[in-house]
């Protein structure tokens, strides 16, 4: 092996330079899957634990390497324990740009949006621009290829054709299905009163209430489109992937729904910090 230099006790060769740099693409990636949770102090403590036992071992530190071993050993399952959320978000952004992915589910994503052809988005636009004028909160989960059964069962099961009064039936404040969400799946609402998963990114905005953070963690957990409405404010955002659109008129919103049900969305969302800048731009107003 042709070494490049030493360091002290260490000896650096070509296979080392390229390890280092792979590990740290790596591990830049897993940083920003997870920044903006709490997660990520765990995970920074972890990596500056692991470094100081990397470093002990190669001063040959026996006893403090030890140590550090046997605590490194037990961390593992500590680690899946504690990002268990985070390495099912890892696994589902991998499957999700596999090349495998892309081409062998394509025919079969395409054979199940065919249903889509049916469904009347025209429902849902009025009944979110009726919503919004009202100031009543609303969050609506679109599925394109699942039913989404774990999360449908924690709310009551309906199976019912999409239609604008019963959309602001469900979102009534005086109805006991009004406080969760609705899953639409096959243009048919699956159920209502569904509780979805609350994201914990810090850096979203202060005024987001329950409702919001609860579309932006089920577009981070489940491959969604989810539709949220402010009851404070009236305020509806799209979020898609862990990110989010607003301050999108009622036209666009039946635009980006009919692109994620016919599989034709563009390549990326814009990023958060992107779009508040749009959002407090008074000419794009």
């Amino acid at each position: 092996m042709i070494f490049l230099f030493k360091i002290g006790f260490l000896e650096v060769s070509w296979v080392d330079l390229v390890d280092i740099g792979m590990v740290s693409i790596l591990l830049y990636q897993v940083y920003k899957l997870i920044r903006g949770s709490i997660a990520v102090n765990i995970f920074l403590g972890i990596l500056a634990l692991y470094l100081i036992y990397l470093i002990v071992r190669a001063a040959q530190m026996e006893l403090l390497a030890t140590i550090l071993g046997q605590f490194m050993g037990v961390g593992v399952i500590a680690m899946i324990v504690l990002f268990q959320p985070e390495i099912r978000k890892f696994l589902l952004v991998i499957g999700r740009s596999t090349e495998v992915r892309e081409n062998f589910l394509k025919t079969i994503t395409n054979w199940r949006s065919e249903y889509h052809d049916d469904f009347d988005i025209s429902q849902v636009i009025d009944a979110c621009k009726t919503l919004k004028a009202g100031k009543t909160g609303a969050l609506i989960v679109f599925s394109r290829d699942t039913e989404l059964k774990f999360y449908a069962e924690t709310g009551d099961l309906l199976d019912a054709e999409v239609n604008k009064r019963l959309l602001l039936t469900i979102f009534n404040k005086t109805t006991p299905l009004h406080d969760g969400a609705i899953i639409i799946y096959k243009g048919r609402i699956k159920a209502a009163r569904c509780v979805l998963p609350v994201s914990e990114n810090d850096h979203l905005p202060p005024h987001f209430g329950l409702r919001h953070r609860a579309a932006v963690g089920m577009s981070e957990n489940t491959d969604t489109l989810v539709l949220a409405i402010s009851e404070e404010s009236g305020r509806l955002i799209l979020a898609r992937n862990g990110k989010y659109l607003r301050a999108l008129k009622l036209k666009q919103v039946e635009q980006k729904i009919l692109q994620y049900l016919h599989n034709q969305e563009p390549t990326n969302w814009e990023d958060v910090a992107e779009e508040e800048e749009i959002v407090e731009n008074p000419i794009t107003k």
